[in-house]
């Protein structure tokens, strides 16, 4: 049985670790905030010197290959790629990579985009599972098109590869079939590579959700904040993680991750880097720390920019299950991203990655749900053995309560003001209702499923990407889920 007083040492240290890394967290959080408002005025003013209108009119612009892995998709495919296809841009293509569907996906891509097999220099720089082969439509309006088939790879990672692998361009954006994208997005995202003066070797932007959004026929019509509650809480964490975070890290180039649903890269370093690791949980984040690994070995300055625009619309999980099931995978491709490359913590030879983004990313990303556990188990022994300071729990729980609550009412309200993506008055004031309530009814939930996923990868249980079930656009299924 252990003893009183090793019981008591534990709560005082305890209480006092919690105070200096709760601390910590909001010193570093008001850090992030200064740093993210300095780059979206840095960004907002740079609009002004080279309009898009202008740079989309000349005949000089580097060649985009648009890169999108598709499994199943037979009930939308069409929609989405006519989608894709649309994008105001005059140098680009369209990859479809059919990933082993078992469905009539590429008999569907076949019959409306008049494909045929083609004979097409297919050099394995990136190794993927067999490609069967490649299509191209005998309808010049479709000769942006091409559709790689290939067998399964049980992983985004594996078909993006065949993707990067058959792009003629030497960008690639890489998104998710499903996904909605605005017009101008090949040029947002393209613009920082003929821009900046330091090689830029990736770009991201922000995403928001489709969930209640009116599209037709793969088009974005009107934007509405989600009556679902799990897509109501995820639209609060994009929009505080997409406007505050990661234009943050982007000031100070530090991003580490650019999500897989919306990024473009620069395909010679992410070819030399190895692309997408098929095996990773988390292969956006993993990429980019290779490709960051990648230029630092080889000496070469470079950068990696955020669009603080919301620029590609998406489904996300509608109920418990499946965000647990999101979330677990997601904690596993963190800790394993980090302990695939924990030889750059704290090495000169990688910068502030190495002494500042990863250990932040360790620190306040990793050991958060853990410290959380622990509190619990602390509160526990305080309240049925010890002699608990609840007057300091509560002013420590109200100070970092207090300190999300306006972090994330600022970052609404900014977003309003900049993007005016809602279409009323009254879906921004649920969306501001719902972050008082966020950290007691979602936040466990996030919690519970980070902490599952840690102990799923410590198991070394087989690691598994998983499915998603979409309810897509336009259905009754829809409407009658997302009532629920």
């Amino acid at each position: 049985m252990i003893s009183r007083y090793y019981l008591e040492a534990f709560e005082k240290f305890y209480e006092t670790f919690v105070a200096v890394f709760s601390s910590s967290y909001i010193l570093f959080y008001l850090f992030l905030a200064v740093l993210s408002y300095l780059a979206i005025k840095k960004h907002l003013n740079a609009k002004y010197f080279i309009h898009d209108d202008l740079l989309v009119k000349s005949n000089n612009m580097i060649g985009v290959s648009v890169v999108a892995p598709a499994y199943n998709e037979g009930a939308t495919i069409v929609s989405n790629v006519k989608s894709l296809l649309s994008l105001t841009y005059p140098n680009f293509e369209v990859i479809i990579v059919n990933d082993g569907s078992t469905d009539d996906t590429l008999e569907k891509l076949i019959r409306e985009f008049q494909l045929v097999k083609v004979d097409f220099y297919y050099k394995e720089k990136i190794k993927t599972q067999k490609v069967r082969g490649h299509y191209k439509s005998t309808n010049p309006i479709y000769a942006k098109l091409l559709v790689v088939d290939k067998n399964n790879g049980k992983s985004k990672a594996d078909a993006s590869n065949a993707g990067i692998n058959s792009a003629k361009h030497p960008l690639f954006l890489c998104t998710d079939v499903d996904c909605i994208l605005k017009k101008d997005t090949i040029i947002k995202l393209a613009k920082p590579f003929m821009e900046s003066k330091r090689k830029v070797i990736a770009t991201g932007a922000g995403i928001r959700i489709s969930n209640s959004c009116e599209v037709k026929d793969g088009f974005l019509v009107k934007v509405h904040f989600p009556t679902n509650w799990f897509a109501r809480f995820q639209e609060l964490e994009y929009v505080r993680a997409f406007l505050f975070g990661r234009m943050a890290w982007s000031q100070i180039n530090g991003l580490l991750l650019v999500s897989g649903g919306l990024g473009m890269f620069d395909k010679e370093v992410a070819i030399a880097a190895g692309g997408y690791w098929h095996k990773s949980l988390g292969e956006d984040m993993e990429l980019i720390t290779r490709m960051r690994k990648y230029m630092y070995d080889t000496k070469q300055k470079f950068s990696i920019k955020y669009i603080p625009e919301s620029l590609c619309w998406t489904e996300v999980p509608a109920n418990a299950d499946v965000l647990i099931r999101q979330r677990s995978r997601w904690a596993r491709g963190l800790i394993q991203t980090l302990y695939l490359h924990r030889t750059m913590f704290f090495n000169p030879k990688y910068g502030r990655t190495a002494f500042l983004v990863l250990p932040y990313f360790f620190t306040f990303e990793f050991m958060v749900p853990i410290l959380e556990l622990l509190g619990i188990f602390s509160l526990l022994i305080g309240f049925y053995i010890l002699d608990i300071d609840y007057i300091f729990l509560f002013y420590v729980s109200l100070f970092v309560y207090l300190f999300y609550l306006i972090l994330t009412l600022v970052s609404i309200f900014l977003d309003e003001i900049l993007y005016r993506n809602y279409a009323n008055l009254k879906e921004i004031l649920i969306l501001t209702g719902m972050a008082f309530i966020e950290p007691f009814a979602y936040h466990p939930v996030n919690i519970y499923a980070s902490l599952k996923g840690y102990w799923q990868f410590f198991r070394q249980k087989e690691q598994k990407w998983g499915e998603m079930p979409r309810l897509g656009f336009n259905s009754e299924n829809k409407k009658n889920n997302e009532a629920a």
